[in-house]
């Protein structure tokens, strides 16, 4: 392990801080995935609520929707027990939404992380070339030109290994960032579209 360490030159320290990088954006994905997972499911459980609701048994809707899992589910469930309790108008409103910024929130935890590895990881591997070609130059220099022509390949290859470890790092994180973004915004939507509809239907309950 120090031999290999070592045979990576002024590259080596920037792969191991890649390397954690790396494992910390697994991690991430991971957790992510496993909060979101549910996200954006409990479609068709909201409008069995909404159709019970219409039907005026408004007990049977909350308890329908309690069993939901996604921020939308959460959300509605709260309106309803609010719009039995005779909780309406602008405070609940504003309560709607603080909730669903809450929401929000919790579900960009981490994301903003994952972004910065997918920024970062480039920037470490093309600091670690650079300082690599900068070596291998003062090899060539104190050498004269007369510097082995092997020596000098090494050198070169140490410097742009770092720049397709930064690479590795730091694509599967933006993916992963990017889809996940548009997972939290699509669950967003879902929540507007959800509490939307059933302030429609309570104040219309024949649509």
């Amino acid at each position: 392990m120090p031999n290999s360490f070592s045979a990576l030159g002024t590259g080596g320290p920037i792969i191991v801080i890649l390397a954690l990088l790396s494992l910390l954006s697994l991690a991430l994905i991971v957790v992510k995935i496993g909060q979101l997972w549910n996200a954006r499911s409990g479609a068709d459980l909201r409008a069995q609520a909404f159709e019970q609701w219409k039907s005026g048994d408004k007990q049977a809707a909350r308890k329908t929707l309690e069993t939901g899992k996604s921020p939308a589910d959460r959300i509605t469930a709260y309106a309803m027990r609010a719009l039995a309790g005779g909780f309406s108008g602008a405070p609940l409103d504003a309560e709607l939404t603080r909730r669903g910024n809450e929401e929000l929130a919790q579900m960009n935890t981490m994301i903003r992380l994952l972004e910065l590895i997918a920024m970062i990881s480039p920037l470490l591997g093309l600091l670690g070339t650079v300082t690599g070609m900068i070596q291998s130059f003062q090899q060539l220099e104190m050498a004269e030109g007369a510097a082995n022509a092997s020596v000098l390949a090494g050198g070169i290859w140490q410097a742009l290994l770092t720049t397709a470890a930064g690479l590795l790092v730091a694509i599967p994180a933006a993916v992963a960032a990017g889809l996940l973004s548009a997972r939290i915004d699509r669950s967003a939507q879902m929540i507007e579209s959800a509490v939307g509809e059933l302030m429609l239907v309570d104040q219309n309950p024949s649509l």
